[in-house]
């Protein structure tokens, strides 16, 4: 029965259903849910550090519902979309409802849009992968599917990774260097990739490029059949959709480094380079994302079986209250680096004591 926790996942559907049809206040339901009633639950109920045994995992590998669960879930993002610019091009920027409704529909995107089309970028599968792209375009953010699959993470946790975030760096900061720099980052990426095969840089094979024109086409059909209203409204729930992302990997890396062992390559990736949160609400609204350390190590496991490994950095609670925590930064900075420290401490006594 555990595998129907992530049904969990679809509250945030309920939620932004009951935003887009309430006023004021009430407006803002998805926003409520996710950080007022979400990181009191993670606070009060104890973080689960389980695994499956081997042999359920083959089973759970193999069972196609947690694949309808991810997939259900894209869909949803994609009709609430549609529903969703429909709803606020009614509306006036000028009311409350309309920055209420725009803003808990960004938090949707940033769930079912955003963290979906990351789960769906990982799949092999031609059709999850476009998939995958159709729900970040809804957030303007379809680069991401280049330059966290090529870029992220091969780069994680160096200073080459523009998502990565360093020791003492704001996340207003980051927001600032990880969106722009993400944007060159997927361009280069393919600029390298089409330049191995000898192609142009500007064809209809720059996946970035063919990304970016995408997007432009959503920006004017959008204002074309929903107005200026319906555009502004679509911006600024993009917007909120990409920097709940960016949030979301702030947390997740902030100040753990790969060391270096040449002149050229760092220490491989491993289950050390991420901050893992075992609490049971983010990791079944989140699909497993907080799971992150082993998915960083094994990019391609499905959400369903990514493991807790006791080596792995522990964030205090889960994702949610986590992301609060990040927007004052002199509190994150007091909490997170003093965990930063006495891991590094522990890995210096590590690399001291003699191997036996």
């Amino acid at each position: 029965m555990k595998k129907y926790r992530y049904l969990l996942s679809f509250s945030i559907t309920i939620a932004t259903i009951v935003a887009l049809q309430s006023e004021n206040l009430l407006s803002f339901a998805t926003v409520i849910y996710a950080f007022g009633i979400l990181p009191i639950l993670e606070i009060l109920l104890p973080p689960d550090a389980t695994n499956w045994s081997d042999e359920d995992e083959v089973i759970l590998k193999k069972d196609a519902l947690f694949d309808v669960f991810i997939v259900l879930a894209g869909v949803c993002q994609l009709v609430l979309f549609g529903y969703f610019l429909t709803n606020i091009s009614a509306l006036n920027p000028s009311e409350i409802t309309f920055w209420g409704r725009a803003i808990s529909f960004g938090v949707h995107t940033g769930v079912m849009g955003i963290n979906v089309g990351h789960e769906l970028g990982h799949r092999l599968n031609r059709a999850m992968q476009r998939l995958a792209i159709a729900l970040l375009a809804t957030s303007l953010y379809a680069h991401f599917f280049i330059e966290h699959n090529f870029g992220h993470h091969k780069n994680v946790s160096t200073p080459d990774d523009p998502s990565s975030a360093r020791l003492n760096e704001p996340v207003y900061f980051f927001w600032i260097r990880a969106v722009s720099l993400g944007l060159i980052s997927a361009f280069n990426i393919e600029k390298e990739r089409l330049k191995r095969k000898k192609q142009s840089v500007l064809s209809f094979k720059n996946l970035f490029l063919t990304l970016m024109l995408l997007q432009i086409g959503l920006i004017v059909a959008v204002f074309v059949y929903f107005g200026s209203n319906g555009l502004i409204g679509f911006l600024v729930s993009a917007t909120t959709g990409f920097l709940l992302l960016e949030t979301v990997n702030y947390i997740e890396h902030y100040g753990l480094v790969r060391r270096k062992v040449s002149e050229h390559r760092y220490e491989d990736v491993n289950v050390t380079h991420s901050w893992n949160s075992d609490h049971i609400i983010g990791r079944s609204v989140l699909f497993e994302l907080s799971r992150h350390s082993d998915h960083h190590e094994n990019p391609h496991r499905k959400y369903q079986i990514l493991k807790h490994f006791d080596q792995s950095p522990q964030l205090p609670t889960g994702y949610p209250g986590m992301m609060l925590l990040s927007l004052v930064p002199p509190l994150w900075f007091y909490i997170m680096n003093e965990k930063i420290h006495k891991l590094n401490e522990n890995r210096q006594g590590r690399a001291a004591t003699p191997a036996e």
